[in-house]
């Protein structure tokens, strides 16, 4: 017992603001808000404060009643679905939480080597000086160099780095602000005219409906701070704590920053590369403003590259945590549950390079570097809010038997019945935003580029969904067979059935001249042929 509180007493607990920090370098930044600037314009300002209100504090503040719930566990969103939907549901949840991140680490590992290009370059022209393929492979160096980071480093120099990142950035946003408000009573000139109350409202079309998905990826996230609840001293309590300093800065800057952008650039001609570059555009702008040069963008880009590389150890971290974390072995190959002397799932890093270089090779089939960029971006807005929807649902059912469970410290909604209305709320409007969001948004309804991003949405989306599918019977077949899922000539006939498949699926959308929805339903009938296949060559069970 004595050692036991002995323990306890040495023990370095984190601090609710420093979870707070390390969990904001994943749910909103500058970038965010230019994504969406030029997906809605200065309209997004108002779709901003709306949806702060309808879900960004509901959201933010569910997280922290689940958290609550469970503070002692150490899964996040993974235990809470297991918790209240069983294994197997906390399974898929897990996965589809895990897998779905992996675009954006893709995305940040993108912006990662962009931020680096105008340090070295001062210019955003990317496509002047590398190729789609050197592109690739820097990108995949990065993430791969930060699998050994996680190994090396673990979570004291990730929360250093979290803190500085997240707290650099939030400073360069506010000092975006005010250096806007500096020059506006000045008299600088407004780029976007007419800057009146008629610009600030959302047009309400079908473009805007695809935005929703991008709209709603840029304010979730907050739950992966929850992995880290079992290094916080007083979680019940201090957990909430940091998903409302999250929800504050989350307002502070999509509003303000929103409005300053339409001050430097008109929200009516958008560069085509502002979600690639527009951030540096915007410190530019600013520099220029004050007649400083480009001092402002070389300290931005230093920040961002900081920003995103925490952003990258989290989210490899608290992702890779939340999906091995507490899940049932018996759902999982033995080789994904392995971990190293540290304790990190040093398969679980390696089976996230290998899905990341293929969705970067599927992206590499898009005319340029800006395309491949706009893509990745667009699909996260996909299958982000897909995969949030489990976190809705964990909700709804500690409503609906809560006494099943420990009473919380903090509670979201006293009456168990709103409580359940307002999750069943986020749940119906985070998933029809993700279904919205399959349109793409930076092409044109008829264009190739329109076509062959949709297809790529619809064939990604299901490609992650059927690996995790794929899971249990890898270990179910480990279970019957000692261990071995399969023999070695059926791992090449596996093999020959997926080449085969990739490349009619492959052959198919380059069909330009076919219809799109005909070229989607064939291969669907592809997928479906191959799951056909391998269920009837698998019917039974090997012998050991």
């Amino acid at each position: 017992m004595e050692k036991l509180e002995l323990e306890s007493a040495n023990r370095t607990y984190l601090k609710w603001p420093v979870v707070a920090l390390m969990d904001f370098v994943t749910v909103i930044g500058f970038d965010d808000i230019i994504y969406n600037f030029q997906n809605q314009g200065l309209g997004v300002v108002t779709s901003w404060v709306v949806m702060l209100f309808i879900y960004v504090l509901p959201y933010s503040l569910m997280v922290g009643h689940l958290g609550s719930v469970f503070s002692a566990e150490g899964g996040g969103l993974s235990s809470w679905v297991r918790g209240t939907s069983g294994d197997k549901v906390g399974y898929f949840a897990a996965w589809f939480y895990w897998v779905v991140g992996l675009p954006y680490i893709v995305d940040v590992a993108n912006s990662v080597v962009i931020a680096f290009g105008w340090l070295l370059r001062g210019n955003g022209n990317i496509d002047a000086y590398m190729s789609k393929a050197m592109f690739g492979i820097l990108t995949t160096v990065v993430f791969v160099g930060f699998i050994f980071f996680e190994h090396l480093f673990k979570n004291k120099s990730l929360a250093i780095m979290s803190v500085i990142g997240g707290s650099a950035m939030f400073i360069m946003t506010v000092l975006f602000v005010i250096m806007t408000v500096v020059a506006l009573t000045t008299g600088s000139h407004i780029a976007t005219q007419p800057f009146t109350f008629k610009a600030f409202i959302p047009k309400i079309d079908g473009h805007f409906f695809t935005t929703l998905g991008l709209l709603i990826f840029a304010m979730n996230g907050s739950e992966l701070a929850a992995p880290y609840v079992t290094d916080m001293k007083n979680p019940r309590k201090d957990f909430p704590k940091a998903m409302m300093m999250i929800a504050i800065m989350t307002i502070f800057l999509t509003v303000f920053g929103s409005f300053s952008l339409g001050v430097f650039f008109n929200a009516h001609h958008l560069p085509n590369d502002l979600k690639m570059n527009g951030s540096y555009y915007a410190f530019l702008a600013l520099g220029r403003q004050f007649g400083w040069g480009k001092i402002l963008m070389y300290v931005f880009a230093i920040t961002q590259a900081i920003y995103m590389c925490a952003q990258l150890a989290v989210l490899l971290d608290a992702g890779t945590r939340v999906f091995l974390g507490d899940i049932s072995k018996k759902y999982m190959p033995k080789q994904l549950s392995k971990l190293t002397a540290d304790g990190l799932p040093i398969n679980g890093y390696w089976m996230t390079t290998a899905i990341c270089a293929v969705i970067m090779f599927l992206g590499g089939l898009l005319p340029q570097i800006n395309d491949i960029f706009n893509w990745l971006l667009n699909l996260n807005g996909i299958v982000s809010p897909f995969a949030t929807c489990f976190l809705f649902w964990a909700f709804m059912m500690v409503r609906l038997h809560s006494d099943r469970y420990p009473k919380p410290a903090y509670t979201y909604i006293k009456n168990d019945r709103a409580g359940f209305l307002v999750g069943l709320w986020m749940l119906a409007i985070t998933f029809f935003s993700a279904f919205a969001a399959f349109f793409p948004t930076d092409a044109k309804p008829g264009t190739i580029m329109w076509t062959d991003s949709l297809i790529m949405n619809v064939v990604v989306t299901l490609g992650l969904c059927a690996i995790g599918l794929v899971m249990p019977i890898i270990a179910r077949r480990q279970r019957e067979n000692a261990g071995n899922a399969f023999t070695g000539s059926q791992w090449a006939l596996n093999t020959v059935l997926m080449v085969i498949a990739v490349a009619s699926g492959y052959w198919i959308s380059r069909l330009h001249s076919m219809d799109v929805l005909l070229r989607l339903l064939l291969i669907l009938l592809v997928i479906a042929i191959f799951s056909l296949a391998l269920r009837l060559i698998y019917r039974r069970p090997t012998s050991a």
